[in-house]
């Protein structure tokens, strides 16, 4: 396939990677003159490619689009192909470039090439009478572009800041041929299907009340039933691996926040109660992080390094500030609760306790099933951006150094990011990526030399000197909505058998069934397991179907047959027919099954 470059020259796509972001890239050019052409009030900010597809953010003043808008912007385009117009670059001086985005209204191309360096090059592409500001490369003609999709509508501030406007992103996808875009499609009508969002309401796991308000999701008794689930399991967990419980308060004074240092680096992301700049009344901030809490545990008296590690567990709820266009669904909300802990330790114990954490971390998520989706980011500070940092860059280094010795010695394949540490450590990320390819942070483990100084934390030593421990910051599953989402989405709604809100369903024939199928249930809950009885006014067949599009794991069936033998006939999830067998054969494969934790 032939690209042009910005200074005119044509030649081959050196790579399939390549021809597919040209593609993309000429595709958000043809979508913007579409758009144009429709809308000529439109103002353009940026329409980049990216490994999804590709987007515009545009400024359309008072104008809402709707879906029948994005029909005819994608009609709009195929007729821009047809036409097959040649794109042309072409670079000017920054007078001249600023001159024709300013005559064309693109307010936004402007303030974009006062942020250029003063020697960048301004290269411009041109198909008929549009003009776009990019640096290319492109297609050499509209009708080179075969194959191509307008997807959706989502928000976007100017420069991704929230004190800016926020402006209209339009998001498409573009291929080399219709094959390979259909098959995409294919992959997104999946990922629809398995989208928490959408499945963890029609199941009614969650939903969302505007007067409640965004990112504070309304979890519905099924949803409220797993998360209590999977609380009591990991605590349970981490009481068996020498785990202290601990449960602080949900806010604190900012006095507090002050210490710890999150007042000075993390205030925006606080949600405050009173005037944070009045020094002469209180103020309280409700918390983001539970670790300034949990110190409190350990400074309650004098410790001796015969009291470490001291291993801090707790089911925290927390609270964070969110920016209003990251909000989405289970995944990223303003009120969360997690499996946070804590560990107080000796220098010579933090390899060990690190190690611990990591497979504590494991255990959590293989048993969920998310454990094989995961990857892994050592998370770095910016020694250029001291201000978003504590300390110093001898103990950053020095911190980085034994993160990285360990993880290595580990043997974890791991990515670096730079600029992702807490402010006050480096730590390792385990990423989950929600059926869309969004990767969000489920697990942390944190290593912190800096706050137990902060706090005044010591212990009596072997030699009875007076030490600052270390501390690990950690959790073992994270946070519960969002490992929620993940497993719906995971298993597209049909949870384990460990998991399920219902785990069976006991449907009688007829009526004068039912005595017998209430025996059953009354056996099975003693048993702990969680059974529904159907005596609805339906046929079976419906019972049976909606059992199903509940993704309820087990329907059991109950007839005359079945009384007349002290029998059941147990059918799994999908159809199985796991045959006639007694009650006792029944619970006890159930049993088994939720004993294992089987998915």
């Amino acid at each position: 396939m032939k690209i042009i470059l910005n200074d005119g020259t044509v030649r081959e796509c050196e790579s399939k990677a390549e021809e597919l972001h040209v593609i993309r890239h000429t595709a958000a050019h043809i979508m913007a003159q579409a758009i144009r052409r429709l809308f000529p009030h439109a103002i353009f900010a940026y329409g980049p490619a990216n490994e999804k597809g590709f987007y515009y953010d545009v400024d359309l003043g008072e104008t809402k689009l709707t879906d029948a808008d994005l029909v005819n912007i994608e009609k709009e385009m195929k007729k821009i192909t047809k036409e097959n117009l040649p794109i042309k670059p072409f670079t000017l001086p920054r007078d001249e470039a600023i001159a024709l985005m300013e005559s064309r209204g693109e307010k936004y191309k402007v303030e974009h090439i006062g942020d250029l360096d003063d020697d960048a090059v301004i290269s411009f592409y041109q198909q008929g009478d549009y003009i776009d500001m990019c640096v290319g490369p492109h297609l050499c003609y509209t009708k080179a572009l075969k194959a191509f999709k307008i997807l959706k509508l989502s928000g976007a501030y100017w420069k991704n800041d929230k004190n800016n406007k926020m402006l209209t992103r339009i998001n498409g996808v573009a291929f080399a041929n219709q094959e390979e875009l259909d098959a995409h499609l294919k992959i997104l009508a999946e990922a629809e299907m398995r989208d928490h969002n959408k499945l963890g309401r029609d199941l009614e796991y969650f939903t969302t009340v505007d007067v409640i308000g965004q990112g504070l999701p309304v979890l519905l008794p099924k949803g409220s039933r797993v998360i209590q689930l999977l609380q009591r399991w990991v605590e349970d967990t981490e009481q068996k691996r020498g785990y202290l419980l601990t449960k602080t308060p949900l806010m604190a004074k900012r006095e507090l926040y002050k210490i710890s240092g999150h007042w000075d680096h993390y205030l925006d992301g606080m949600f405050i109660m009173g005037d944070p700049n009045d020094e002469t009344k209180e103020c309280f901030a409700l918390r983001p992080m539970t670790c300034p809490f949990q110190y409190q545990v350990f400074l309650n008296k004098k410790r001796s390094y015969r009291d470490l590690p001291m291993r801090l567990g707790e089911t925290s709820t927390l609270f964070r500030n969110e920016d209003s266009g990251e909000m989405h669904g289970l995944i990223r909300v303003r009120q969360f609760t997690i499996s946070e802990g804590h560990l107080i330790l000796r220098p010579d114990q933090l390899a060990e306790e690190f190690k611990g954490c990591l497979e504590l971390a494991k255990y959590c998520l293989e048993t969920v099933g998310l454990w094989e989706d995961c990857t892994f980011r050592f998370s770095q500070w910016d020694p250029n951006r001291t201000d978003k940092y504590e300390g110093t860059p001898e103990q950053w280094n020095e911190a980085q150094e034994i993160m990285g010795k360990l993880l290595d010695d580990i043997g974890l394949d791991y990515e670096i990011g730079i600029d992702e540490a807490a402010f006050y450590g480096p730590k390792l990320d385990i990423q989950c990526k929600n059926v869309f390819g969004k990767e969000d942070t489920i697990v942390t483990i944190q290593i912190d030399m800096l706050l137990a100084k902060k706090f005044g934390m010591e212990y009596v030593d072997s030699n009875n000197q007076m030490v600052t421990p270390y501390i690990i910051h950690r959790t073992s599953l994270g946070c519960y909505e969002r490992t929620l989402a993940l497993i719906l989405e995971k298993y597209a709604g049909a949870l384990p058998l460990w998991l399920s809100p219902t785990q069976a369903v006991i449907i009688p024939i007829n009526s004068d069934c039912e005595e017998y199928c209430n025996g059953v249930m009354e056996k099975m809950d003693a048993l702990g397991m969680r059974v529904e009885v159907d005596t609805r006014n339906e046929t079976m067949g419906k019972k049976i179907r909606e059992a199903q599009l509940q993704k309820i794991p087990y329907v059991i069936v109950v007839g005359n047959n079945e009384i007349e033998s002290g029998t059941v006939s147990l059918r799994a999830r999908g159809g199985v027919d796991c045959g006639s067998m007694t009650v006792e054969e029944m619970t006890n494969k159930l049993l088994l099954e939720i004993a294992t934790k089987k998915r």
